[in-house]
């Protein structure tokens, strides 16, 4: 007898053809269906996460047709923001952004909160290509219902903050987010940005990796209300504990911050999850202070003001690149400045005197 290769199998059972045409059909014919800004904002109040997707996707858009609905969604949902405590947490790639997140959003999670995570991964310089895979390495709090995460690319945004983040904010909290959780891409540059819209500033940090204060820009460390040295188990126990003293040492060198605040430091594990409930203990306290003395309130207010003449300034940066008249003389002016023919500075005048025109 003919033995059967190993390679072989059986046929399965084959789904009804028509069903299988019918769901594919119906799953393309809602993805085409774009919701009015109506009833993306009753959804989104009705705590819709698929609706609150769709809205981040249209605000984060760069198409000019997409404005008006974007900012007619953010107005509808806006009396229904700022009801949240808005954490930012930054720190250099491989100190555990995401694990840390993961940790601690599930233990916010197991108390009652609703979490939001915006994660913002950084965008190739290159290809302007990013992986978006902070999804995949939350995998417990991803499959929480009380967790929403939202990946962004960070594209050319000041300090790898994404460029609709702010807005983005706004939208979690209308859902019903009473905590949003801001991760940037943490590369070392000016992270004024995210420092601009959260309550409560944290930068991660670890043990062992060389002099513990080497690499810190002094802005970062000034800007941080709280600084967690993370992977605090097993033999880094003891490292961690040496840079907590040295860390210590280094804040009290910084000027007092205007909320009264003295920023803390901390050791935590995200592993065994040690250490994690003392950093939500930390914020507790931060925000007993300053909603006490009023700063939580007036740095709210300062930072909607940012962040209108933040918009402004980028929206005429696109008027300008976007004018017809202006691209061609861009170009040619490109090729002067090339062949030396004219210098930069004065390129630039002409095209800016061409534009107010």
């Amino acid at each position: 007898m003919k033995s059967k290769s190993a390679l072989q199998e059986k046929d399965g059972i084959e789904p009804p053809e028509n069903l299988g045409k019918l769901a594919v059909e119906q799953i393309v014919l809602k993805r085409k269906i774009q919701p009015s800004s109506e009833e993306l904002i009753s959804r989104i109040l009705n705590h819709d996460n698929v609706a609150l997707s769709r809205a981040i996707t249209l605000v984060e858009s760069t198409n000019p047709e997409h404005l008006a609905k974007a900012n007619k969604v953010i107005n509808g949902c806006l009396p229904y923001a700022n009801k949240s405590v808005r954490i930012g947490i930054t720190g250099v790639p491989g100190v555990g952004k995401s694990t840390f997140i993961e940790a601690f959003g599930k233990y916010l999670t197991s108390t009652g909160k609703k979490v939001a995570v915006l994660a913002v991964d950084p965008s190739s310089t290159i290809s302007h290509g990013s992986i978006l895979g902070d999804k995949t390495r939350m995998e417990e709090l991803v499959k929480d219902e009380k967790a929403f995460i939202r990946p962004s690319a960070s594209g050319e945004s000041l300090g790898g903050v994404a460029r609709k983040t702010r807005e983005s904010i706004i939208l979690c909290e209308a859902c019903g987010f009473d905590t949003i959780i801001i991760e940037t891409v943490g590369v070392g540059q000016s992270e004024t940005a995210v420092h601009s819209m959260v309550d409560f500033f944290l930068l991660l940090k670890i043990s062992g990796a060389g002099d513990e204060l080497q690499g810190i820009k002094r802005g970062i460390m000034e800007m941080a209300d709280a600084i967690v040295i993370n992977k605090a188990d097993g033999d880094n126990i003891n490292k961690a504990k040496l840079a907590k003293t040295e860390f210590n040492r280094a804040l009290h060198l910084f000027p007092a911050k205007n909320s009264g605040w003295i920023p803390t430091v901390s050791t935590c594990s995200s592993y065994t999850k040690e250490g994690i409930n003392d950093v939500w203990k930390t914020i507790s306290s931060y925000l007993e202070l300053t909603k006490g003395n009023h700063y939580f309130e007036e740095k709210r207010q300062e930072q909607s003001q940012y962040w209108m003449l933040e918009t402004i300034n980028e929206q005429l940066k696109n008027n300008f690149y976007n004018h017809p008249e202006i691209s061609i003389l861009l170009e040619a002016n490109k090729k002067a400045v090339q062949n030396n023919e004219l210098s930069p500075f004065a390129a630039a005048m002409s095209l800016l005197e061409k534009y107010f025109k």
